[in-house]
């Protein structure tokens, strides 16, 4: 134990001492927000514990809590800090809930979207030739189409295929799908010229000669040199992923209206908006521009880190 405890003590110092940390302190704002980002990943997580009330229980559901606004305003209670919507629903614990399924959703979204940019990149600079121009016409092919419309055709042909019941049961499933699906090209192109690189060096020249096989290959000597870019890429498109799930669930294609996340819960509020009721499409609203605006500053900073012209 007291190992484990001296080895975390040295990695620890280690970081801290890292150009990657001093990298990071340098902006202030960068640092506060990656905070704000941590402290709502967190509760997002662990909102089953953090949240005061779980909002997706309808039997707990009162009518006569309706329409409560925030705590600070005259009609305000203690028990609804940001007050609740039209079904009762305490706003707080609905930011909470709605907070994880759209990280959940954009996570896994760009967790498929970069498995299949990945493996097509790979695929296409290693071996060139028709299979390289294959995946590079069905890749631009699909840059000629914006992702929100390829999501929404994605979508509509689960909707027409399922029945009702079981889309309705596989809907955040579809839409991780739909997301991932748009947003692969990005990670094949990036991954695909890194890989013409570096199949043409010594090291992997000298693998082929004692008899590894391509896949070992592409596998162990390739990859790990193209996943710094990969991983710049992937939290850039995390805050993309999001706001492409927040603009689904607002037009109403997106997480059911039984477990809705941010976006969800945005286009509920906005019928209230003009009549008084702003908390329940401002907090929402307020809470996926912090998620976004922190993922993309993180991943700016990534960008510029790895980018040798600017250290």
């Amino acid at each position: 134990m007291e190992a484990v405890i001296r080895w975390c003590r040295t990695q620890s110092f280690r970081l801290v001492d890292s150009d990657m940390f001093f990298s990071f302190r340098q902006s202030p704002a960068r640092v506060v927000f990656s905070v704000i980002l941590v402290v709502l990943v967190f509760m997002s997580v662990a909102s089953p514990l953090v949240a005061p009330t779980d909002p997706y229980a309808l039997e707990k559901l009162d009518l006569m809590n309706s329409h409560i606004p925030p705590v600070w305003l005259e009609e305000g209670m203690p028990e609804f800090l940001l007050g609740t919507d039209e079904q009762g629903r305490d706003i707080f614990s609905a930011i909470l809930y709605g907070s994880r399924i759209s990280l959940g959703v954009g996570v896994a979204s760009v967790l498929l979207a970069m498995s299949i940019g990945v493996s097509l990149g790979l695929i296409a600079g290693y071996y060139g030739g028709r299979i390289d121009s294959t995946i590079m016409r069905i890749a631009e092919v699909q840059l000629a189409f914006p992702a929100i419309l390829l999501a929404l055709i994605i979508d509509g042909i689960f909707k027409i295929v399922l029945p009702d019941e079981t889309f309705a049961s596989l809907a955040i499933p579809v839409l991780i799908l739909s997301i991932g699906l748009t947003g692969w090209v990005q990670y094949a192109r990036t991954v695909r010229g890194m890989a013409l690189v570096e199949r043409r060096k010594e090291y992997v020249q000298a693998a082929r000669l004692v008899g590894t096989t391509a896949r070992r290959i592409l596998i162990t000597h390739i990859l790990p040199n193209v996943l710094g870019p990969v991983m710049v890429i992937a939290t850039i498109h995390l805050a993309v992923a999001i706001v492409t799930e927040a603009t689904l669930s607002f037009l109403g294609v997106g997480t059911p209206l039984t477990e809705p996340s941010l976006g969800a819960l945005v286009r509920a509020g906005q019928d209230y908006l003009f009549s008084g009721q702003w908390w329940q499409v401002i907090f929402p609203g307020t809470a996926l521009v912090l998620i976004v605006l922190s993922v993309n500053l993180l991943g700016d900073w990534l960008r510029d880190y790895f980018n040798p012209k600017l250290r």
